[in-house]
């Protein structure tokens, strides 16, 4: 199973903790970590491969210095790494014929062999969205997404790296931001959905990119308020925006699956 991240240094620990729920929640397995960065030390990186000594688990970092994202829109919140998903076929060994983008930023509560193998068909990415009908439309008309487009959340993405390299195009990305760079809200998301949208192959949210808001407000979901249910259900469990559970004053109920593996890796 390759698994991919971008960071810069500030999200080590989170990542830290997000491999050890992946490694626990898929004990079978052998998983290569491949990490796009632009600040890791050495030593950082040596203290990721540690994390399991079982022989199953090789973490292998690829700096990235590419001077055509000098001029990207970037924030305290999104770093220039996080452009480095929307290019990864091009940085990543091309003998890799697929690849499971994860954010730090998450926990994996159950095993990923499903999702991992997903028929990706003519699709260039599989993922999940959290956007209902009403900032959709917006989306479209914010973005010129073609109508019927998926506005995606790119913190776990299956990626179909052959197709990637053969038909992803440099300049239109970067044309896309320049012509866009004042409606950029959530750059690396925004730029995926609108170049992308007719080639993404939606997943269920609920499985693979479950979240406060949709543990909270979706009202017609099974998941609605039941931690039981996302214990049993919830592959994977994001939390996407600025209420992280390794901060004071979290608020909500997700955060117990995050201080589940963090008590386990400080015993």
């Amino acid at each position: 199973m390759n698994i991919l991240v971008t960071l810069d240094r500030g999200y080590l620990s989170p990542l830290k903790v997000m491999l050890t729920s992946l490694l626990a929640a898929n004990p079978d397995p052998a998983i290569h970590l491949y990490i796009l960065h632009s600040s890791l030390t050495e030593e950082d990186l040596a203290g990721i491969s540690a994390l399991d000594g079982s022989g199953r688990f090789q973490a292998t970092g690829i700096p990235v210095a590419d001077p055509r994202l000098d001029n990207a829109p970037t924030t305290d919140r999104y770093p220039k790494e996080m452009y480095y998903r929307i290019f990864a076929a091009q940085y990543l060994p091309e003998s890799l014929d697929r690849i499971l983008y994860l954010d730090p930023d998450l926990i994996v509560n159950l095993p990923l062999e499903e999702l991992y193998a997903t028929d990706l068909g003519n699709n260039l990415f599989a993922a999940a969205t959290h956007v209902q009908e009403t900032f959709r439309k917006l989306n479209e008309l914010r973005l010129d997404i073609d109508e019927g487009g998926i506005y995606i959340n790119s913190g776990v993405m299956l990626l179909n790296l052959p197709l990637l390299r053969r038909e992803q195009d440099f300049d239109e990305v970067f044309a896309f931001i320049e012509a866009h760079k004042k409606h950029l809200f959530l750059p690396d998301q925004d730029i995926l959905s609108a170049l992308y949208a007719g080639r993404i192959l939606e997943l269920d949210p609920f499985r693979y990119n479950m979240t406060e808001r949709l543990f909270a407000l979706r009202i017609d979901s099974d998941a609605w308020l039941n931690l039981e249910w996302v214990r049993k259900n919830s592959a994977i469990i994001h939390y996407c925006g600025r209420n992280k559970p390794w901060k004071p004053n979290y608020r909500g109920k997700l955060n117990l699956f995050y201080d589940h593996v963090l008590r386990d890796m400080e015993k």
